[in-house]
C-alpha cells in the first residue's frame, strides 16, 4: 500500500508538472487602451501626428496595422464589440447609454472566459462598460487594483488596462486654461482638420489634445518596462490601440475615420514569433476591426474559436484570407440622448456612409459633447453664417449616401456617390451594406423603445423571428436612394401600411425627400392621430421640416402621453431637430404634464435641461 501511495504522489506530480509546463508554453496577452483617440494624432500613422518614440518601439519590435477600426465609434458599444466579437446592431448592444443590458448570443461568452478555462489569470485595469449581461468567469479580477502579478507561478495571463488621459473629458476646460498652459506642440503649426475653423481656440484645442497622446505613450512604455524587469516581455503579446477614435469636435460619436479609424500595434515576443506569420518591424495594411481581437487571441493561445461570433483571428498561422482583408463595416445609433441610424462600410480606400435619417444632422444637440468649448464656438459660428460649406456641414442634413476616396479625401468632405465616374463603385459598396443589414439582421430598424419591450431578452431570437419583417423596413428605407418618382408608389404603400413601422419608415423617407413628397402631406397629417406615439412624431417631424404645418401641437401631445423614456427620449429628439432647425419653432414643454416615469430616465432629463435652456435663450 505504501508502494502504491508512493506511485501515485509520483504520478500526480508528473501530471502536475506537465500541466505547469503546458502552461509556460502559453503566450502571455497585455492590452494597452488609450481612450478616445484616433489614428490622426500619431506621427506614427499620420504625417500630421506627434511623436510617440515608446509606441514607435513597438511597433519596430511587432507589427504595425495602418488599417485598424473599432466598429462603433464611442465607448460602450465599442467595448461591447471588443469583448464578445459580435455587431453590436445584431445583439442588441448598440445604444450608449443603454436602456437595458442584453444577453451574449446562445454559445457566446465574453472572449477571456474561454482563456480562463483554459488556465489563464485574466485580470482588467479596469473600465468594463459593456452592453452585455456579464457572467461568472470573465475575470480573476476586474478593479483598479487589478493586475498579472498576483497569478499563479508559472501561469499565463490576459491583463486589459485602460486609461482615461485621452479620454473626451480632458477636452472639458475653461477658457482660463489657454493663459496659463503652453502646450508642447505649437498651436500655431497644428493642423487642423478641413471641418473646423481656423481659431485660437481649435488650435489650442488641437495642439493641447495631442499633448494628450505624449501622456499616453509615457504609459505604454511604463507597461513595456515593467514587463522586461519581471522577464516576461519575450513572452507576452502586447497590443496598443485606441478604444475607438476622437475626440476633436465631429470625431467621436460619429461614423467618420475620425472615429473609427483606431491606432493598432502588436509587439511580438521572441519566444513566440513562430506563432505569426509576418517578420517583426512590419506594417500590414490588412483591415482588422473590434470583432476580430477575441479571436485572434484565442488561436494565439491554441483555444477553439466559438461558433456565433462575427470576427475572425489577423495573427496566427493560416489565419483567414480573401474579402474580410480589405473590408470593414461600422455604425452608430444613439449617443447619449441624441439618436441617429448611420452605417458604414469600407473596402481598401473606398468609404460608403449609409445615412438612413438623414435630417438628424450630426450638430444636434448633445449635452456631453457640447460641453467642450471648441464645439459651442463651432456652433456659434455656424449660426452667426461664418463657416465655409465645409465647415458648416456639420450643422446640415447629409445626404442619404455618401462615397468618399479616403486616399484623396481623408476627412470625408467630398461625396462621390452622385459622380457618374464612379456609379459602379456605388453600386457595388451599396450591395454590400445591404447584404449586412439584412444578414444581421440589423435590429435597430426597429425604434429603441420596441426592442427594449420586446426583443432585448433574446436579441438574436428576435432577429430571427422578425427577419423577414427587417428586411421589409430596410427595403422601405432603401426607397431614399431612388428618384420620387421611382419610390412614389411604395412611399404610399407604406403609409397605408396597417403596420406602424411601416408607416413609420415611410415618413422618414418622406422627411428625406422633403418637398418632393409634398403630395402626402394629406396622409402626414392623417398620421398625426394614429394610435403609436412615434408615427405621429414622424409624421409631425416631416411637416415640421417641410413647413407643411405646425408640428408643435402633435409633438407636445405625443410626449404628454408617454409613459416610456424611450419612446419619449425617440419624440424629444424629434423636438429638439425642430427647435433648433432652420424654421425654429417654439416649444413652450410644461413638465407638470409629463409621466412620473419619464422624471426617472436620465436621458429624458438630458434633453428636458436644453430644452427648458434654449427656449430661455431666444
Amino acid at each position: 500500500m505504501r508502494r502504491t501511495g508512493i506511485i501515485t504522489i509520483l504520478g500526480l506530480l508528473f501530471i502536475l508538472a506537465c500541466s505547469r509546463g503546458h502552461k509556460e508554453d502559453l503566450p502571455n496577452f497585455v492590452w494597452i487602451i488609450s481612450e478616445d483617440n484616433s489614428t490622426h494624432y500619431m506621427e506614427l500613422f499620420d504625417p500630421h501626428g506627434i511623436g510617440t518614440p515608446n509606441i514607435e518601439k513597438m511597433a519596430d519590435e511587432g507589427i504595425l496595422f495602418t488599417r485598424a477600426f473599432s466598429n462603433a465609434p464611442v465607448c460602450s458599444v465599442a467595448r461591447s464589440t471588443l469583448i464578445s466579437s459580435c455587431y453590436g446592431p445584431r445583439t442588441g448592444a448598440q445604444f450608449h447609454r443603454r436602456s437595458k443590458l442584453v444577453p451574449l448570443p446562445e454559445g457566446v461568452e465574453m472572449f477571456p472566459a474561454y482563456l480562463k478555462r483554459a488556465g489563464y489569470y485574466t485580470t482588467n485595469n479596469s473600465k468594463e462598460d459593456y452592453n452585455y449581461i456579464k457572467d461568472e468567469g470573465v475575470w480573476d479580477e476586474s478593479s483598479r487594483m487589478a493586475h498579472w502579478t498576483r497569478r499563479e507561478p508559472g501561469q499565463p495571463f490576459f491583463h486589459k488596462e485602460s486609461h482615461p488621459v485621452s479620454h473626451e473629458s480632458r477636452l472639458h476646460f475653461k477658457a482660463e486654461l489657454m493663459e496659463t498652459y503652453r502646450p508642447v506642440t505649437n498651436p500655431d503649426s497644428v493642423h487642423l482638420f478641413p471641418n473646423h475653423p481656423d481659431t485660437d481656440l481649435f488650435r489650442f484645442t488641437s495642439a493641447y489634445y495631442r499633448d494628450k497622446i505624449l501622456a499616453v505613450d509615457t504609459i505604454v512604455g511604463r507597461v513595456i518596462q515593467q514587463l522586461e524587469e519581471e522577464g516576461l516581455l519575450e513572452s507576452t503579446f502586447v497590443f496598443y490601440f485606441g478604444d475607438h477614435g476622437g475626440v476633436l469636435p465631429g470625431s467621436k460619436g460619429y461614423a467618420y475615420e475620425t472615429g473609427l479609424h483606431v491606432p493598432l500595434v502588436v509587439r511580438i515576443p521572441e519566444k513566440f514569433r513562430h506563432l505569426v506569420d509576418m517578420k517583426r518591424g512590419e506594417a500590414t495594411n490588412d483591415f482588422v476591426s473590434f470583432v476580430d481581437f477575441g479571436p485572434t487571441l484565442l488561436k494565439l493561445a491554441g483555444i477553439e474559436i466559438p461558433d456565433g461570433i462575427d470576427g475572425s483571428p489577423f495573427l496566427g498561422k493560416e489565419k483567414v484570407s480573401g474579402k474580410k482583408q480589405e473590408i470593414t463595416y461600422g455604425y452608430a445609433d444613439r449617443f447619449d440622448e441624441k439618436y441617429d441610424l448611420v452605417r458604414t462600410v469600407r473596402k481598401r480606400d473606398l468609404k460608403y456612409m449609409r445615412s438612413y435619417q438623414p435630417f438628424n444632422m450630426d450638430g444636434l444637440q448633445n449635452n456631453y459633447r457640447y460641453i467642450c468649448l471648441a464645439y459651442q464656438q463651432w456652433r456659434d459660428m455656424y449660426r452667426a453664417g461664418e463657416l465655409n460649406d465645409i465647415q458648416g456641414s456639420f450643422f446640415e442634413a447629409r445626404e442619404p449616401e455618401a462615397l468618399y476616396d479616403l486616399g484623396s479625401d481623408p476627412y470625408e468632405t467630398l461625396n462621390l456617390a452622385a459622380d457618374p465616374l464612379y456609379e459602379e463603385q456605388v453600386s457595388e459598396m451599396r450591395s454590400l451594406m445591404d447584404q449586412w443589414v439584412k444578414g444581421m439582421p440589423d435590429l435597430s430598424f426597429y425604434p429603441e423603445n420596441i426592442l427594449r419591450r420586446d426583443a432585448f431578452v433574446n436579441p438574436i431570437l428576435f432577429g430571427q423571428q422578425h427577419k423577414d419583417d427587417i428586411e421589409d423596413l430596410i427595403d422601405i428605407a432603401n426607397l431614399e436612394l431612388l428618384s420620387f418618382e421611382e419610390a412614389h408608389p411604395e412611399i404610399a404603400m407604406a403609409l397605408d401600411s396597417d403596420d406602424p413601422h411601416k408607416a413609420y419608415w415611410g415618413l422618414i423617407v418622406c422627411s428625406t425627400f422633403g418637398l418632393e413628397a409634398v403630395e402626402f402631406e394629406g396622409q402626414a397629417v392623417a398620421l398625426c392621430s394614429h394610435e403609436d406615439l412615434l408615427v405621429r412624431t414622424r409624421a409631425a417631424e416631416f411637416l415640421g421640416l417641410t413647413a407643411l404645418g405646425d408640428p408643435v401641437p402633435v409633438i407636445l401631445e405625443a410626449i404628454y402621453a408617454s409613459e416610456d423614456g424611450v419612446e419619449a427620449l425617440l419624440i424629444l429628439n424629434s423636438l429638439v431637430l425642430l427647435m433648433d432647425g432652420s424654421h425654429s419653432y417654439r416649444f413652450e414643454l410644461d413638465k407638470e404634464k409629463l409621466s412620473p416615469e419619464l422624471m426617472q430616465d436620465q436621458e429624458v432629463l438630458r434633453r428636458l435641461d436644453y430644452i427648458e435652456s434654449r427656449m430661455a435663450s431666444v
